[in-house]
């Protein structure tokens, strides 16, 4: 048995758990300040608590090596109305540096396309900084093409408040 399969042995990814709220807090900080955005980062554990477990409106791997956590995914499912399918989409996938480069990115992926298809989805989404480079090619690895002619747009608290006051008033 090489390196790589030694390490592999010691992976395995299980879904989080209510009591797993606080692990999953700390790896969304430090993708946070990976991605250079720690002053976005609002999310609490009652929140996270109540939209992830009380909700349902978002699920989470967490990643372990050699018993300790290494790492996290998070999703939802959206819908597609010109598959008329369900799709699954990835909002974070994180490793910490130390694990990087032994392929558990990979059979991170490998297990959510395999939920993707249990739950009878029609693709796998996501978001990637431009400046992302090495994550860039390892999605392209794993066979994901970027939608360049997509730009994606967003409604903050502030404007969908705005929005739905006029709509009172109209």
């Amino acid at each position: 048995m090489n390196q790589a399969q030694r390490e592999a042995g010691q992976f395995s990814i299980r879904p989080a758990g209510p009591e797993d709220v606080g692990l999953v807090l700390q790896f969304i900080r430090e993708l946070a300040a990976y991605e250079k955005l720690e002053d976005q980062v609002v999310a609490d554990e009652a929140t996270l608590s109540r939209e992830m477990f009380q909700k349902g409106r978002s699920r989470a791997l967490i990643a372990e090596y050699e018993g300790e956590p290494v790492g996290f995914a998070l999703y939802f499912f959206n819908f597609s109305t010109f598959l008329g399918r369900g799709g699954l989409y990835l909002e974070d996938l994180y490793l910490r540096p130390q694990v990087r480069g032994k392929g558990f990115g990979e059979r991170m992926f490998r297990h959510l396309a395999q939920v993707a298809l249990q739950e009878g989805c029609g693709r796998m989404e996501w978001w990637c900084l431009d400046w992302n480079t090495p994550s860039q090619g390892f999605y392209r690895r794993m066979g994901a093409q970027p939608m360049e002619e997509w730009t994606v747009w967003r409604m903050t608290k502030e404007a969908l408040e705005r929005l739905a006051k006029e709509a009172e008033s109209a």
